[in-house]
């Protein structure tokens, strides 16, 4: 049983009025119905909606009374979907609505599921296709995106927080080598440095199953770094909805990891770990009250991993 990352989501028909209005502006048509769809951590709206005419749209929309940062999230990926190239694997941009408080995006919807949770081995295989032929396109000049090993710096640094403030529950073994886990998360920050478009947040609720290929939804996180960093959040994510599942195979074959030596996964995942576990213990952020037992079950799932890889 896989936990649960549906937070209470508002729908189309609760935005106000003047929100629902801007975003049929952007659209050019009516709204007629619109249907609200799970998972995520957004405490915003996520509807499918289909417009007089027939044609259909993806509409988010969040207010930054209710969670500040999310409205700012929108904001940001507002920006980069506008300006990713048409060939990315993600939804088609279609506008924004901004009034300062309520923020709502429109996309392309598409006509696709979400992969099997836990993860089928052939939806994997999918997805990680799709990441191998996205990390060889060069990054489009002009979109303006940080660097992934820049952006994680801080996130890297899970490990010595943990040593500075100990966690209650934390794994013996864990608890035990601190210090390593640290010298390794700063070595794998190093690792994450690359020229590829890279996603960020990668899972299974982000991505979409269509006609043989994956779609890549959310991009408020995108960077610009290593070639496999997306490919291994993803196997963190199918790490952690089924912790006995063997994923080793995928970093020793798929192409999608070409490049990754073993020390450079063993860092990237040590630096996640840490994070997760750190962030576990703090309050939740509002409007989003499953975020930290979701990331506690990831660090625990991901520790166990990185563990067998270093006996």
């Amino acid at each position: 049983m896989t936990l649960s990352k549906s937070n209470h989501r508002i729908g189309w028909a609760q935005l106000p009025p003047h929100v629902r209005a801007g975003v049929e502006d952007i659209l050019g048509d009516t709204v007629v119905s619109a249907v609200s769809q799970p998972g995520g951590f957004s405490p915003g709206s996520a509807d499918r909606v289909v417009l007089a005419s027939g044609r259909r749209a993806f509409v988010k929309a969040v207010s930054a009374d209710v969670n500040a940062t999310s409205a700012t999230l929108h904001r940001r990926e507002a920006g980069i979907s506008a300006a990713l190239p048409p060939d990315t694997p993600a939804p088609a941009f279609l506008g924004t609505y901004d009034d300062g408080t309520w923020v709502a995006l429109a996309l392309a919807d598409v006509a696709g599921r979400h992969p099997q949770e836990p993860w089928a081995e052939n939806e994997l295989r999918c997805v990680l296709d799709t990441l191998a032929q996205v990390a060889q396109r060069p990054v489009p000049e002009g979109l303006g995106l940080p660097r992934n090993e820049d952006e994680l710096s801080g996130e890297f640094l899970g490990w010595d927080k943990l040593a500075e403030q100990p966690m209650d529950g934390i794994d013996p073994w864990a608890a035990a080598h601190l210090g390593e886990l640290a010298e390794l998360a700063r070595a794998g920050l190093g690792s994450l440095a690359g020229n590829s478009l890279v996603h960020g947040d990668l899972r299974a609720d982000n991505i979409l199953l269509a006609g043989g290929a994956a779609i890549l939804l959310d991009w408020p996180w995108a960077t610009v770094g290593s070639s496999w960093f997306d490919a291994l959040g993803v196997l963190i994510n199918a790490k952690t909805l089924a912790p006995e599942s063997d994923i080793e195979h995928w970093i020793e074959t798929h192409p999608a990891f070409r490049g990754a030596t073993p020390e450079a996964i063993n860092g990237v995942l040590a630096g996640f770990i840490g994070y997760f576990l750190d962030m576990s213990r703090m309050p939740a952020p509002a409007g989003i009250p499953t975020l930290r037992a979701f990331q506690r079950k990831q660090g625990d799932a991901v520790l166990g991993w990185l563990a067998q890889r270093l006996s």
